[in-house]
Parts: C-alpha cells; sequence; structure tokens
C-alpha cells in the first residue's frame, strides 16, 4: 500500500471541517473516504493520503512539534506495510502534546484501533 502525501492548506482544512473523527488518547486522525480532488490525483491507483497538522498551541518548539509529527506518521507507515489492502482514504494525523513523550508502543495502538475501526466500517 502506498503512502502519499496530503498538502495543501486548502485540502486540509477541507479534511478537518468535513472529515470523519478518530479520537485516540496520543493522536487525532480525521480522515474521508476517497482520493483528493486535484487534477494530479489518479483516484484508481490505491493509496492512502495522509497529512499532519500541529499548530503552535500544541507546543512552543517547531522541533517538537515536527518530532510529534513524524512518530506519528511512522507509526502509520509501519502498520500500513504490514496490511494487503485498504480503501483509499485521506488522512489528516494530528498529534496531541501526550504523543511526544509516550512509549513508541502508545502511538502504535492508537493506528492499530483506527485501522480496526476503518476496517470492519468500510461503508462509511
Amino acid at each position: 500500500m502506498k503512502l502519499l502525501r496530503l498538502s495543501g492548506r486548502k485540502r486540509c482544512d477541507f479534511l478537518r471541517r468535513k472529515g470523519n473523527v478518530f479520537r485516540g488518547q496520543t493522536m487525532t486522525i480525521r480522515w474521508l473516504p476517497s482520493a483528493p480532488k486535484h487534477p494530479n490525483v489518479d483516484p484508481s491507483i490505491e493509496a492512502i493520503y495522509v497529512g499532519t497538522f500541529a499548530g503552535t498551541k500544541l507546543h512552543k518548539h517547531a522541533v517538537k512539534r515536527n518530532r510529534m509529527r513524524r512518530r506519528c506518521r511512522e507509526a502509520l507507515r509501519i502498520r500500513m506495510r504490514e496490511l494487503d489492502s485498504f480503501p483509499v482514504t485521506q488522512l489528516l494525523l494530528s498529534p496531541k502534546i501526550k504523543s511526544l513523550d509516550c512509549e513508541y508502543a502508545e502511538i502504535l495502538a492508537d493506528i492499530d484501533a483506527f485501522l480496526e475501526e476503518r476496517l470492519h466500517h468500510k461503508d462509511t
């Protein structure tokens, strides 16, 4: 399964407004079950489009915000590598402050809970 970048303020804002929400202990995931509407995106390709959002309210230091983003994105990448198939989805990962200091296993547990919920509820 390919992980592609979800970029652009307008697409991320749309996902924040209209997306379904999964709230875990270390992150909030907003998702939509489709490919982004963009001329360069081929909706027939099975891929997961992943973006991250961590505002300055989360932490004052950009280095720590970036570390939280990277930890969440890497946990998703590891779990997606283990899956055979997954429906085309747009994801916006918003780490919580807990993701900076927690054990990596807690982040993986949040990703597992999201993937399990998403796979069992394909119709939404």
